[in-house]
């Protein structure tokens, strides 16, 4: 690992990045073709927090969290937090202290591929976090990493300026060169879900929505009264 803090990477513009959040996980993950999501273990330290921001990555040792003091610094209003470790670790590498500050400078949010603390002062002061794990474990600070390089989190690389986004679904991530195709297509399938979402008030039913119901022979689908279900020996 080289030891470095790159100090001026480019950006996805974060006006964007707040746009494409305000769709949220689901619908962007769905409309760029079911990529970037990080996956079910990242999960919001508190129900209800929904981010779109522009990367500032980190690489740290296991239990060590220097290099979120020095990435602090690098900062802007907009940027998320996206912490990594270089080998597997759960302990609780980020809470409160680390948010008072990252909140001063505008920060939207942070993800961890490691654990959070401080749950319920996060909570309080509407910090929004997605971690790994929720771990009281302490950490040290011994070992220098990097800051806005390339990392993986969920088996997604992550480039600093990339779009994260977080909601309740979790967290997905957008490449900075891809932002635009993104906007277009997560508002397209945002207008589409809208006009089905009053077909199913209305009682539309999805197997007929969708073309379904005349393609389940095809799947060797029977329909069968309870009578013939039980006459055919499967209902004993």
């Amino acid at each position: 690992m080289r030891t470095v803090v790159v100090t001026d990477p480019p950006r996805a513009d974060i006006g964007e990045a707040a746009t494409l959040g305000g769709f949220g996980v689901a619908t962007v993950h769905e409309a760029v073709g079911r990529t970037g999501y990080l996956g079910p273990e990242f999960r919001p330290a508190w129900a209800g927090a929904q981010i779109g921001g522009t990367a500032v990555t980190v690489l740290c040792w296991p239990g060590d969290n220097l290099m979120i003091h020095v990435a602090v610094e690098q900062c802007r209003p907009g940027d998320v937090l996206v912490v990594a470790t270089n080998s597997p670790s759960t302990d609780g590498m980020f809470g409160e202290l680390f948010a008072t500050s990252l909140q001063q400078r505008g920060v939207r949010g942070a993800i961890l591929a490691c654990g959070v603390r401080d749950v319920a002062a996060l909570r309080e002061m509407r910090f929004p976090v997605w971690s790994r794990a929720v771990s009281a474990q302490g950490t040290v600070k011994a070992t220098a990493g990097a800051v806005n390089v390339p990392i993986v989190l969920g088996g997604q690389v992550v480039h600093p300026g990339d779009v994260m986004l977080g909601d309740d679904d979790g967290v997905t991530v957008v490449p900075r060169g891809d932002v635009a195709r993104a906007l277009r297509a997560s508002q397209a399938r945002m207008e589409k879900e809208e006009v089905s979402r009053a077909a199913f008030a209305a009682g539309e039913l999805g197997l007929d929505r969708y073309g379904l119901r005349s393609r389940l022979p095809e799947f060797g689908l029977e329909y069968l009264s309870y009578e013939q279900y039980v006459k055919d020996g499967d209902g004993a």
